[in-house]
């Protein structure tokens, strides 16, 4: 997909890697992007930074997402690249609060699902249509410290999988965006075991990020590594998987300060 012309949403647009996105998609001529946020402050900031429009959405809520869609499209136009951007970090353990494990499944995941279920359809009936859904690193390689965001991360690459297996021929593509360590909010805190692990390599700017993801999608690619070590950590795992969960092992006792 080429930017140039395109009606795109962008969700968790207040900050960090979606305002990133937001930043680069309207310098690359898009006709209209919607900074999503649910801090309407935060939106409103990156509308008028960019020049865009900003929206306020809850993405747990599937009425939400709903007005979203329907608003942008009854007062701009049809939604050509739809990204499912916005996340959150908790859950450190399975000790962790019921409400902390719903409560970052249904940002991470599900509404994911409401933004397909509620646009698959209209892109099918007008010829095709585009998803970007943000995931991590942690959805390929699982995560130390983390095991709510592992896990739901885990689950979001899965449903990006299963959208582009399922509708690709009916026009519908999928990217999914794998980042390892970006400097975000998320990341701020240096003493967290899983910032520590996934920053090893690095940490990237947002702005960075957002130039490789316009590359990948200009060819429709899948999978969108921004780490290129995270492709050979992949092959490591998968040829593997009994070493590869030892050597995991050892780094979380290492972080942990046990060995």
């Amino acid at each position: 997909m080429l930017i140039k012309d395109k009606i795109i949403v962008v969700t968790g647009a207040g900050s960090g890697i979606g305002k990133a996105l937001v930043k680069k998609f309207c310098s690359a001529g898009a006709r209209s992007v919607v900074a999503v946020d649910i801090n309407a402050a935060a939106a409103r900031a990156t509308a008028a930074e960019f020049d865009c429009v900003a929206m306020s959405a809850d993405v747990t809520k599937e009425d939400d997402v709903i007005r979203v869609i329907e608003d942008t499209e009854k007062d701009i136009g049809p939604i050509d690249l739809y990204c499912n951007n916005a996340g959150v970090a908790a859950g450190a353990s399975e000790q962790s609060p019921n409400a902390e494990w719903q409560f970052i499944w249904e940002v991470n995941v599900m509404s994911h699902v409401y933004s397909a279920r509620h646009l698959v359809p209209r892109m099918i009936q007008r010829g095709g249509g585009y998803f970007l859904n943000t995931a991590s690193a942690a959805g390929l390689l699982n995560q130390i410290g983390g095991a709510a965001y592992g896990t739901t991360k885990h689950a979001a690459v899965g449903f990006a999988e299963w959208l582009a297996l399922t509708y690709r021929h009916q026009g519908i593509n999928v990217s999914m965006l794998c980042p390892q360590a970006v400097r975000t909010a998320m990341t701020a805190n240096t003493e967290d075991q899983g910032t520590m692990a996934a920053s090893g390599d690095g940490m990237m700017e947002p702005d960075q990020l957002a130039d490789i993801v316009v590359e990948h999608l200009s060819r429709d690619a899948f999978l969108i590594l921004t780490h290129e070590e995270v492709k050979v950590y992949m092959q490591r795992k998968s040829s593997d998987y009994d070493r590869w969960i030892a050597g995991m092992n050892r780094l979380q006792q290492k972080l942990s300060g046990v060995a």
